[in-house]
């Protein structure tokens, strides 16, 4: 008789941490960030072919839908960068006692808010 064992890792057993959902968190930001550079790729040929073009796709990112899309791409840039920062530290052999981990950890979550609201505050103080 043959038992039927679970996969591994079986979710089902497992309920989610702190640094299996930034792990997840970063893969996620990586993809944004890269259609984002997309994105970034349409506002520039979008400026080369002139003025009308431009100003269709400016007043995309104008609009609501716009700077929603905007603010997310801020926040997956900041949280992707973070955790990437928080990587570095890990490759100098620091960091890996169980406290530390949770603590960065919530750093980096709270330093992406923090930094995304610096930036849209910014940006809305220099008028853009």
């Amino acid at each position: 008789m043959t038992h039927i064992r679970p996969r591994s890792p079986n979710i089902q057993s497992y309920r989610p941490q702190l640094t299996s959902v930034l792990s997840i968190a970063n893969r996620i930001t990586g993809v944004v960030l890269s259609l984002g550079g997309v994105g970034l790729v349409v506002w520039l040929v979008a400026a080369a072919l002139g003025p009308e073009p431009f100003s269709v796709v400016q007043g995309f990112f104008a609009s609501w839908p716009g700077q929603i899309v905007l603010f997310g791409f801020t926040f997956a840039f900041f949280l992707h960068l973070c955790g990437g920062i928080r990587h570095l530290v890990w490759d100098t052999v620091h960091g890996f006692e169980l406290a530390s981990i949770y603590a960065s950890g919530w750093a980096v979550v709270a330093a992406s808010i923090v930094l995304t609201a610096a930036t849209w505050i910014a940006s809305i103080f220099m008028g853009a």
